[in-house]
């Protein structure tokens, strides 16, 4: 029965998916080309990446409140980095993993350590480091330009860009972490019961702190790419990011209560929200109303996780 769960849940992902396509196809003829096609995908590695990160945190039990601020902190290093000390690319992409990292796993361990819900600690990280950009950027955006576009930009005559490329990579790459390793399985057993996970011997702090370092990495990567896209380092960039990213991994079917989870499904939840947004966007919605819609979303989908929990 397990299998064919899962295979359902996966139709109905695709289905909803497909069924959004059609719609927009139906309401505005230009939807369904090339170039809405490779505007949705060279627009979604950022989020993608930080859905694949906060998929194994939520897994765990846990969530991060402070990936946007994060983004945008880690944006703003790598704009310093590249226009005021003049370091290469890859110098700054290391540097801004290092640090997102170091960041998120800072999260996690005074979470772990202080037994601290995340999101209250997160909460306090998405203040301080939001603040932290524009102290470096002196709350200006700095322009970074040629030396890294081409990593947001389509190549080889396709309409796919390499930052599109790596994150579904990364994408595989966590499912495979999730479904087929060691820590894998210890963070589905943390988040679907931390007593008795520790009872069977499963170390239970190592790997929420580790999956918070995971998800603040991947962010710090998400940066380069928000960044590539842009042209420029923002100190405002990833206002409202944790909203989306949360609001995918849940329409992937990623249980706020830990325990069950799906990186590829998340990604799934990623395409729905960016194509429901790419679709609103053509029909000429405005914010309020797209966050209307997003919200909408997110509480359907959080209410069929507490059906499916019943």
């Amino acid at each position: 029965m397990l299998p064919m769960r899962r295979f359902a849940d996966y139709l109905i992902l695709f289905a909803v998916l497909a069924a959004m396509i059609v719609l927009f196809g139906l309401l505005r003829d230009t939807f369904c080309s090339f170039a809405t096609l490779g505007n949705v995908a060279n627009r979604i590695p950022a989020l993608a990446l930080v859905a694949t990160g906060m998929t194994l945190v939520m897994i765990t039990g846990g969530i991060d409140l402070s990936v946007g601020s994060l983004l945008g902190f880690c944006g703003a290093v790598v704009g310093a980095g590249m226009v005021d000390l003049q370091l290469g690319l890859f110098a700054a992409l290391a540097g801004s993993m290092l640090l997102g990292g170091l960041l998120g796993g800072g999260t996690g361990l005074v979470s772990v350590k202080f037994r601290l819900p995340s999101f209250i600690v997160s909460l306090g990280m998405l203040e301080m480091v939001r603040g932290m950009a524009y102290k470096l950027t002196e709350s200006k955006t700095k322009y970074i330009g040629a030396a890294i576009e081409p990593l947001g930009a389509p190549f080889g005559g396709l309409v796919i860009s390499p930052a599109f490329v790596v994150s579904v990579l990364v994408v595989i790459a966590g499912q495979v972490l999730l479904s087929h390793t060691a820590l894998g399985r210890h963070f589905i057993a943390i988040g679907a019961n931390r007593e008795a996970a520790h009872v069977s011997g499963v170390p239970v702090d190592r790997p929420r702190i580790l999956a918070h370092a995971l998800l603040g990495a991947l962010t710090g990567l998400a940066a380069v790419f928000h960044c590539s896209r842009l042209g420029s380092a923002d100190p405002n960039a990833g206002v409202g990011f944790e909203l989306s990213a949360i609001a995918a991994v849940v329409v992937g079917g990623t249980s706020l209560m830990g325990g069950r989870g799906s990186v590829v499904k998340s990604f799934l939840g990623v395409l729905i929200i960016a194509t429901l947004e790419a679709g609103l966007v053509q029909l000429g919605a405005s914010d309020p109303d797209k966050r209307i819609v997003t919200g909408v979303v997110i509480i359907v989908a959080v209410l069929a996780d507490t059906w499916r929990r019943k």
